[in-house]
């Protein structure tokens, strides 16, 4: 994966609102999250906090609820309880569509990378909730600047793509929208080592480079603590812990009884 640092790729600055208990420096704030399908709660009371311009991976067993947080975060579900603020702001019974005009953008399981459109039209989908449409062009340029492979094939369909540039699409797609927060989920998946490899490279760089907040799902532990700056560790729908990611990668315990290593 080929990537390139582009100063105009910066996330908005955040703004803050007066949220009881909420830090400046916290991008997001989880309260109390209860959320599922149907008449079960999957997610069981999660609390969690992002500070402005780190990586979290969230990690745990299948069915501890990861992929159900980040689809109750960025409103493909419906919570029943809880309270989600992102830059000071109480999102609650915000339209899908309003998360993302205020920077939250989510790359799901699978990459949602739309088969029968170019890769210019996958990535344009990116910017079409923008209002500045000179803003959004200029946002497209520079995604092409920063995953040059996919310049190259601009006109091709996203059936055509190698799992490594449908990553880079789905990537690409979401910085279009400029974001202060990308939900990913599983990046790693059904990807060649030396790929996820740059794509947790890539992450890092984006962090450093534009201030991007990042909330990672990964089954591939390792790599998601070695990228990251916090680890949350979920398990039936709760968070069991929260620390820096090499405070987890160092207690054996801990990695022995949820995270299987």
């Amino acid at each position: 994966m080929s990537a390139r640092s582009e100063p105009g790729l910066r996330a908005p600055q955040s703004r803050t609102k007066d949220v009881a208990g909420v830090s400046a420096s916290d991008l997001l704030v989880v309260r109390g999250l209860v959320a599922g399908y149907g008449a079960a709660p999957v997610l069981q009371a999660v609390d969690l906090t992002v500070p402005a311009g780190t990586i979290a991976a969230v990690v745990g067993a299948n069915g501890a609820g990861k992929t159900t947080l980040l689809r109750a975060l960025s409103g493909m579900i419906r919570p029943t309880a809880g309270q989600v603020v992102l830059a000071g702001e109480d999102l609650r019974g915000t339209p899908v569509e309003q998360l993302v005009r205020r920077g939250m953008a989510h790359v799901p399981e699978g990459r949602g990378v739309i088969s029968e459109l170019t890769v210019d039209e996958n990535l344009r989908l990116g910017g079409l909730w923008r209002r500045d449409r000179a803003d959004a062009g200029r946002a497209l340029d520079e995604v092409y600047q920063l995953f040059e492979p996919l310049a190259r094939r601009r006109r091709h369909l996203g059936h055509q793509l190698s799992g490594g540039e449908r990553q880079m699409l789905a990537l690409g797609r979401a910085l279009v929208g400029r974001p202060r927060l990308l939900l990913l989920d599983e990046p790693s998946l059904g990807l060649a080592p030396r790929v996820v490899a740059r794509t947790m490279a890539l992450l890092r760089q984006l962090r450093d480079q534009t201030g991007l907040t990042v909330l990672l799902v990964e089954q591939n532990v390792r790599s998601a603590l070695a990228v990251a700056d916090q680890g949350v560790v979920m398990s039936l729908g709760r968070v069991v812990t929260a620390a820096p990611a090499a405070t987890l990668r160092d207690d054996t315990d801990l990695r022995h009884a949820y995270l299987g290593f």
